[in-house]
């Protein structure tokens, strides 16, 4: 069992973290969305980071609710959020989730949350630039093919498109792109709130128009940095039939698994 301090127990022995691990919603209540956590911690872990999460201190940013037009419900929750990390006296985030990302840093200062804010593949990208974290060479992905998906609130919104694929250079596979890629990225399907809704109707799902485009490259694995990504590519690879031989894996779990952390 990896170690998780919270802020609270941290706070009671007088000891403040590096950084805040912010978990979301995905990543403390989904099954798949966890063992993505469960593959962060690992690598910080590994790194000796000085980390803690909230806990049940931590509740939803208000994305969802921003995105689908309650302004009240999101400045309630963001508030309540913020108070709680300002007490604390938090100066630097790191999150699995874009969608956490992107309201906490782009959204939050307006409140008063004025954060440092990482996506979990910027600090990833950090921690391989300063040296403590090395490739290995001939690992579990020597021979295989990854395309990486870049999820729309890391990709277009923030213009993270490097640090995603920098992290997934050090796994010794080859790396291949999508037709659709980088700032020309196509949505998973899920943004927008569209995750917690039922679709319009149409002629193809946006899932599978994407999955389509995986599928095309003929990569082993496909390679995502966002929880509702995993889940929206997932689907789509087997309404496809094709999971026997398609993996989806966030990349921590990539990362933990070339780290020899864990197997996959």
């Amino acid at each position: 069992m990896e170690e998780v301090k919270t802020m609270a127990d941290m706070a009671a022995n007088g000891q403040k973290p590096d950084v805040l691990f912010w978990v979301g919603c995905a990543g403390s209540f989904d099954q798949r969305a966890q063992k993505v956590t469960r593959s962060f911690v690992k690598i910080l872990n590994h790194l000796g980071i000085k980390f803690a999460v909230l806990g049940k201190e931590e509740s939803c940013t208000g994305d969802p609710a921003k995105r689908a037009g309650n302004e009240f419900v999101f400045q309630m929750l963001a508030l309540q959020n913020i108070e709680v990390m300002n007490a604390y006296g938090v100066q630097e985030i790191v999150t699995t989730c874009p969608h956490c990302f992107n309201i906490l840093r782009n959204e939050y200062p307006a409140l008063g949350g004025k954060y440092k804010v990482k996506h979990h593949t910027q600090f990833l990208q950090d921690m391989i630039d300063q040296g403590k974290i090395k490739m290995t060479e001939g690992g579990s992905f020597k021979g295989k093919t990854i395309t990486y998906h870049d999820s729309c609130y890391l990709g277009r919104a923030n213009e993270v498109y490097e640090a995603p694929r920098k992290v997934l250079e050090q796994l010794d596979a080859d790396l291949v792109e999508m037709k659709s890629h980088k700032a020309r990225g196509l949505c998973c399907g899920a943004g927008g709130a569209q995750m917690f809704k039922e679709e319009e109707h149409g002629t193809m799902r946006i899932n599978d128009a994407r999955t389509a485009e995986a599928l095309d490259t003929n990569a082993n694995i496909v390679a995502t940095g966002c929880p509702f990504c995993s889940t929206m590519i997932s689907d789509g690879v087997k309404g496809k039939d094709r999971q026997a031989t398609v993996k989806v894996f966030d990349i921590a779990e990539l990362l933990a698994a070339g780290q020899g952390l864990e197997t996959i």
